[in-house]
């Protein structure tokens, strides 16, 4: 059984038991959160929402916050002398899903 939830202005596939990173949520490790924007729910009943299916939910427990690894921003302009450098690192939020309610 799998579910197609949406999450951060993305929208992921899912199964029970599996770890996805998402984009950060205020929560602590060890957290439950649901996520009630479910769009599709796969597996022996097909359930298609439009735009959503009502009643479905996902839960999952929160493992981790972290940061991903630093992405460097760098702007050039030729004969001009201008140059910037800028990093970035994005947070985000590693779940594991318990349970897909259909």
């Amino acid at each position: 059984m799998y579910a197609i939830i949406e999450t951060g202005g993305k929208q992921l596939k899912v199964e029970e038991g599996q770890a996805i990173y998402i984009e950060k949520l205020e929560a602590t490790a060890g957290d439950t959160v649901t996520f009630d924007k479910v769009l599709f729910v796969g597996g022996d009943n097909v359930k298609v929402g439009s735009p959503l299916v009502e009643g479905a939910s996902v839960t999952a427990k929160v493992e981790k916050q972290g940061r991903s690894k630093k992405v460097i921003v760098f702007k050039y302009k030729p004969k001009k002398g201008y140059s910037k450098k800028q990093g970035h690192r994005q947070p985000y939020t590693k779940v594991v899903v318990e349970k897909i309610n259909a």
